[in-house]
């Protein structure tokens, strides 16, 4: 049984995952509530599936970029959980979450994704199919919504968090003949489902032994 905790925006979203199901999961906007919220949250969600502290076998937690606070919350507490009986914990950045919900199958129109960064600024990176997976082909960096806007001059998809501030300025570049595809809500948002369905694959791949909770650190960008 794994637990996933991602508390890395103003999002808190929490999943427990047996390897073969999804077996919980509660996403809302917390805001500046993570530390209040999450560790209830998390014995609560445990207790509706009648799952305990024993039954896990790993967990998996967003490591950013993203909030430093709100990172550091979830990093917390998922090495603190884990710490005891040293079960293995798997890192998965906000983009990888982000990503893990988007089809790959689609044409060859780069998609954008993003996490938010608060004071207006948005963190992302640009990506494109090959043979049927994503593959980053811009760096993530921290920037203002002008800035994503202006620097990509061709077609694309934007998927994950916009504030509000954003999604006016991304309207008014479609109004302006900007052809930006906007995934739906419920496609953008960061669900640590995907979380948890990352940190399988990836504990499938590698003895539990690599992912030991002390090599566990928060990712984080700055502004240039």
């Amino acid at each position: 049984m794994l637990l996933a905790l991602d508390t890395a925006t103003p999002l808190l979203s929490i999943a427990l995952h047996d390897g073969d199901a999804l077996l919980a999961e509660c996403t809302l906007h917390a805001d500046r509530r993570h530390g209040a919220l999450l560790a209830p949250l998390v014995q609560q969600i445990m207790a509706q599936v009648n799952v305990t502290a024993g039954d896990l076998t790993a967990l998996a937690v967003s490591v950013g970029p993203g909030s430093y606070t709100g990172t550091r919350i979830g990093v917390a507490l998922a090495k603190g959980m884990a710490a005891p009986t040293e079960l293995p914990l798997v890192p998965v950045t906000t983009l990888a979450t982000v990503l893990a919900a988007q089809p790959s199958h689609r044409d060859d129109v780069p998609l954008i994704a993003t996490v938010s960064a608060g004071r207006n600024r948005v963190i992302w990176a640009e990506y494109r199919v090959e043979r049927a997976a994503w593959v980053e082909r811009r760096s993530p960096q921290i920037s203002d919504w002008a800035t994503v806007l202006s620097t990509i001059d061709q077609p694309f998809r934007l998927c994950g968090e916009v504030s509000t501030a954003g999604l006016e300025q991304i309207r008014q570049a479609q109004d302006a003949g900007a052809a930006i595809d906007l995934a739906p809500a419920a496609q953008s948002l960061r669900r640590a489902g995907y979380l948890a369905k990352i940190a399988w694959r990836r504990l499938r791949e590698n003895d539990a032994g690599a992912f030991p909770a002390a090599r566990v650190m928060p990712v984080y960008l700055k502004s240039p």
